[in-house]
This record gives structure tokens, C-alpha cells and sequence, in this order.
């Protein structure tokens, strides 16, 4: 079952961040998905900064395709946008990543999703200036009990 959370503000978009810090566990992949600038990179940041990262740290990694941040656990951010293909992601060395006792977060999953373990899968929707609409759907056991701890 999804859980939506509209967030109106910068603000509200923290508050969502904090929660998710709150309810992920090592070793859960996370897919982004949604259009340019719908809020991929700044939900990151705002997971990050509730998992003790200074936000400054986080940036878009469309460039080295991955970051890392050291938080309560260590973070590690993807970026697919620019990749080819699946075979060129998994060439990245994404799985030693996901079985790691981080949290990964994959911008552009809807380009790796056959070859993407994700636990949860978000979709970010840009309702107006503002307003953005996360819903987050489980894709395994730990995605259900991350979601219910969420609501």
C-alpha cells in the first residue's frame, strides 16, 4: 500500500526528510523517479540532513554518477540520468552499494528499474512552484514495514 505526503514548502519537504531518516534502516534502496526538477536531489538532502549530513554536502551527482555522505549510516546517492544503459550502472559497482549497510538512493530509477533492488520506490510530482506530491510505494518486505512506520 502507498503513502503520499504533499509537501507545500521547503518546510514541509524537511519534515518529510526527517521522517524518512527516521524510519530507514541500513541497507534499503530507495528509487527516485520524476521530471526535471520535480525534487529528486533536494529529497536527498533533506533525508540526508535528518540523518545528521549537512545538507551543503549533498549535490546532484549527475556528473561522478555516485556521492557519498557519512550520516547515522552512510548514504549513497546515484544519478542514472546519464547513463546509457543498466549494464553501465551495474558496471558502477551499484551492487557492492546495495548490499552495503548504507541507504542508496537512485535518481532516474525508471532508467535501471529491471536491475534495481529498490525497497521503495518514490514518485515525486511537481504540482506547482511549491507543491510537491511524494508517493512512496513498498517493492519488498522492508519497504512494507518502512512505509508503516511512515504513517
Amino acid at each position: 500500500m502507498s503513502w503520499q505526503f504533499v509537501s507545500h514548502s521547503e518546510e514541509d519537504t524537511l519534515r518529510l526528510g526527517q521522517l524518512l531518516a527516521d524510519a530507514l534502516e541500513p541497507g534499503t534502496v530507495v528509487a527516485l523517479v520524476g521530471q526535471l526538477g520535480a525534487g529528486k536531489t533536494r529529497l536527498v538532502k533533506a533525508v540526508a540532513e535528518g540523518a545528521g549530513v549537512d545538507r551543503a554536502e549533498v549535490t546532484s551527482p549527475t556528473f561522478v554518477l555516485v556521492q557519498e555522505y557519512e550520516g547515522k549510516w552512510p548514504i549513497y546517492h546515484f544519478d542514472t540520468y546519464r547513463l546509457p544503459g543498466e549494464q553501465e550502472f551495474l558496471n558502477l559497482g551499484a551492487d557492492e552499494y546495495f548490499q552495503s549497510a548504507g541507504v542508496c538512493f537512485v535518481e532516474w530509477a525508471d532508467r535501471v528499474e529491471r536491475v534495481l533492488p529498490a525497497d521503495l520506490w518514490i514518485e515525486i510530482t511537481a504540482i506547482d512552484v511549491s507543491t510537491r506530491s511524494f508517493v512512496i510505494t513498498p517493492r519488498t518486505e522492508r519497504g512494507r514495514q518502512i512505509v508503516a512506520r511512515l504513517q
